[in-house]
């Protein structure tokens, strides 16, 4: 053991994602408390920006094989190193009872990665913490069993939605198998894994909260040049109604001089693209496609309102608190968005912003009446941003999670 080897091992999905802003800073803020870790991402890195955040971390990244077969060797190596350990014969009888409910070649790469991931863990490993109640945290158990440590989470939102309810329950069993604790980032999502864990102390409601000494203080005034201008920022996938803003836009009346700039990558930028051009409001549309955290921040200095019709999507999958509403609100930019999941444990409509229904025709309505109202939205505003400021800081919650996992790893 390398006496520079740390106790802690992080698993996520992938690093960097410019998706995930609220890990980053989660990282970076264990590190100043102290915490010393290796990353380990269970896929490399597909985004070609990055965000300042990702840059200031100082953790060991570690990728595990994405898929088995492009690593043959190393999984090979890794299976015959964990089969000698003592607890691989209580992980495998376990993922041996998952594979049976969940017989898919996601579920085999899990124990391969877990295999590779426990072999290859520095001697003085104490606690491995995912990112994520899916498939993060299959791997980190099944590694954790085979070394004989503890393993703990963090969910979010798509993790805990669309996880069947028996894996759910197995990960928060207090039997030797689950978590050691679990913490979630809404109260909507937490009195959900409550009902299910054993007993429901094991997870505890974690607000990511917002490193306000990164951002600029809000500007004094916007630009006014006589187009009212609309923001959004967020993956286009169904979760996030997009589909249901662009059609809302074009629902517009005539007369309402405005502009729509949407940042982020995703799956249906061309369906959305060419709905945009169906409807003939393309050329009002500005496509900006992804951008690192200090692109979007200028973006909200600069437009009148900030949209976000999240839904639930057919799967199940729907958002938590999405962090850029609490990026917008840092900003001073007004907020439209929808009462969905987590949504109002920040913004309570009519006081720090409006909550509608996510139909194109009360979106359009929603749009028309504070893009006539500018009063009403600098109100919006203000108790946002003071809302933010007094009750969504990240030192309260990463001073929880500190504990924590000094707790797991002593």
């Amino acid at each position: 053991m390398s006496a520079e080897d740390p106790k802690l091992a992080v698993v996520v999905k992938g690093w960097p994602r410019l998706s995930e802003t609220f890990i980053a800073q989660e990282l970076v803020a264990l590190e100043r408390a102290g915490h010393s870790f290796d990353i380990w991402s269970l896929r490399f890195p597909t985004d070609k920006k990055t965000h300042p955040l990702h840059e200031e971390t100082r953790a060991r990244v570690r990728y595990l094989p994405e898929y088995l077969h492009h690593e043959k060797a190393r999984v090979v190596r890794g299976w015959s190193k964990a089969r000698k350990m003592p607890g691989f014969k209580k992980a495998h009888q376990v993922w041996m009872q998952d594979l049976r409910r969940d017989l898919t070649r996601n579920r085999v790469r899990r124990f391969g990665q877990a295999c590779v991931l426990a072999a290859e863990l520095p001697a003085g490993t104490k606690g491995l913490y995912a990112h994520f109640l899916h498939t993060p945290s299959s791997v980190a158990r099944y590694a954790a069993l085979i070394r004989g440590i503890d393993w703990s989470f963090s969910a979010h939102a798509k993790d805990i939605w669309t996880s069947p309810d028996w894996e759910i329950r197995e990960k928060l069993a207090n039997d030797g198998t689950g978590a050691a604790f679990g913490v979630t980032c809404t109260g909507f999502g937490a009195a959900h894994l409550q009902q299910m864990a054993e007993p429901a102390e094991r997870v505890s409601l974690l607000y990511h909260g917002l490193d306000l000494d990164r951002f600029p203080l809000p500007p004094a005034q916007r630009p006014d040049d006589g187009v009212f201008r609309m923001l959004s920022v967020g993956r286009l996938v169904e979760k996030k109604g997009f589909d249901r803003l662009v059609k809302a836009l074009s629902l517009l009346p005539d007369d309402l001089n405005w502009h729509w700039t949407h940042i982020g990558g995703g799956d249906l930028k061309d369906d959305l693209q060419a709905m945009a051009k169906a409807e003939d409001i393309n050329d009002r549309i500005t496509w900006r496609g992804a951008c690192d955290q200090p692109e979007v921040v200028e973006a909200m200095r600069s437009h009148d309102l900030f949209v976000l019709p999240s839904r639930i999507a057919e799967d199940g999958d729907r958002d938590g608190l999405p962090n850029v509403l609490m990026e917008a609100a840092s900003q001073k930019l007004a907020i439209l968005s929808t009462p969905v999941s987590a949504i109002p444990e920040f913004i309570s409509s009519g006081v720090h912003g409006l909550l509608v229904e996510d139909s194109p025709e009360t979106l359009t309505f929603a749009i028309m009446d504070l893009a006539r109202n500018p009063e009403q939205r600098r109100e919006f505003a203000d108790t946002a941003y003071d809302r933010l400021v007094a009750d969504f800081g990240v030192d309260a919650g990463i001073s929880q999670l500190s504990a924590r996992l000094n707790t797991l790893i002593s």
